[in-house]
């Protein structure tokens, strides 16, 4: 993904300016980035030069957003957040598979492409299981992109902090992480340095954004075209020079089709572009990931009922990750047409079931009964157009399901 950036008129940039105005007099806009983020000194300095470029007096607040819980910042915290502690949110995760949107958020143009990687130490020398392990962050995109390789040792960590340092301390022989926690590893222990390669991964590919809420929209198309200045000017390849990510760890899943939905202001869909659950099970074959047959069969039966308690299971385990509405959060969409399109699926039904029970929820992976994950899948078709019958879904039937999953009719 590029800095294409597009520029806007002058009238415009005014309009919206007097409408920021409106909202809050003379005060100070308040920038908000996440606690703890490797790429907070960057997104402040971002935030800096792009409020200044754009004319508009700002103050960075380092403190604004709570931290969360151990599955971090839900969508709901942020609304709040935006609601009173900041205007905007500096150093905002987005992606093309899960964008972490929701209706009362725009978003503006991305100014660093952030991914995730893998990285490996060359002087740390793993010994024993090490040989064979990976580390990711829990709770993560990493974890998701892990787990989908073969014959390896999940070594989870909390933070992408301790995940870098894994590797370096020889607990793994590489890890999968987000490429900011690695510039942030090394400027804190400057003689350490690591191989980086691509994640081969459509979930891989990130961008950071400015977020703002509906107090504050007003401002993405001066901040737009502040960004747009600074791309052409050079400030903006200046200030990420030392963020970039490699050209050769950029992965080719990400294409033309993602890099525009960047482009876009609203999140225009919550299905937003995202390649699924387990579409990472059809990237790179050289990354050594998992395959799922997609053979031709009969969908399998699930009654109303288990649906419903499929839908109760989800709110529980599943909706701080995916959504409440399936609409993905800090992991994929599961309702839509890139998680269940009208044709041309990659993944099938007994696939992404195969996935879910072994995987999730992220917390407690594999650990639910059989017939739960058989009732949050019934909920997962019907949410995605299948039509419920006489058959109670069981486990055994979704997971020798070889119907592609396209969405039901």
């Amino acid at each position: 993904m590029n800095h294409s950036l597009n520029r806007i008129p002058a009238a415009s940039v005014l309009a919206a300016c007097v409408a920021l105005t409106s909202v809050h007099a003379t005060a100070a806009v308040k920038v908000c980035t996440f606690p703890g983020s490797p790429s907070a000194s960057l997104d402040e300095a971002v935030a800096r030069d792009a409020f200044a470029q754009a004319g508009i007096a700002a103050t960075i607040v380092k403190h604004g957003i709570g931290d969360g819980d151990d599955d971090g910042v839900s969508l709901k915290e942020l609304d709040k957040t935006l609601a009173r502690e900041c205007d905007v949110i500096a150093g905002f995760p987005r992606s093309a598979v899960a964008d972490g949107s929701s209706s009362k958020l725009q978003f503006s143009h991305g100014y660093l492409r952030a991914g995730y990687v893998s990285i490996e130490a060359p002087d740390a020398a793993p010994q024993g299981a090490a040989k064979n392990t990976v580390a990711a962050t829990y709770a993560s995109p990493a974890q998701l992109i892990a787990v989908q390789q073969r014959s390896v040792k999940l070594h989870l960590e909390n933070t992408s902090a301790l995940t870098v340092e894994a590797v370096a301390k020889g607990q793994a022989q590489r890890a999968i992480v987000w490429y900011p926690a690695v510039v942030a590893y090394q400027l804190a222990h400057p003689p350490r340095r690591f191989t980086v390669a691509a994640a081969h991964s459509p979930y891989a590919d990130w961008q950071l954004v400015f977020a703002f809420g509906p107090r504050t929209a007003a401002l993405r198309q001066p901040i737009d075209a502040a960004l747009d200045k600074l791309s052409n000017n050079g400030r903006l390849v200046t200030l990420t020079h030392d963020w970039a990510m490699p050209a050769h760890a950029l992965d080719a899943t990400a294409n033309d089709d993602d890099a525009a939905r960047f482009r876009d202001g609203p999140a225009a869909s919550h299905a937003v572009a995202q390649h699924a659950l387990l579409a990472m099970a059809d990237a790179n074959e050289a990354g050594d990931f998992v395959k799922i047959a997609a053979d031709a069969s009969g969908a399998p039966s699930f009654d109303q009922a288990q649906a419903t308690h499929g839908k109760q299971l989800y709110s529980a385990a599943c909706a701080k990750c995916h959504g409440a509405q399936l609409q993905g959060v800090t992991a994929p969409a599961l309702q839509g047409p890139a998680f269940a399109p009208a044709s041309n699926a990659r993944l099938t039904i007994g696939g992404v079931f195969n996935y879910l029970s072994t995987n999730m929820p992220a917390d407690k992976p594999g650990k639910m009964k059989d017939q739960d994950y058989a009732d949050i899948m019934a909920f997962l078709l019907y949410s995605n157009g299948y039509h419920a019958g006489g058959g109670k879904l069981t486990a055994d039937d979704a997971r020798a399901s070889t119907m592609k999953l396209n969405a039901g009719k």
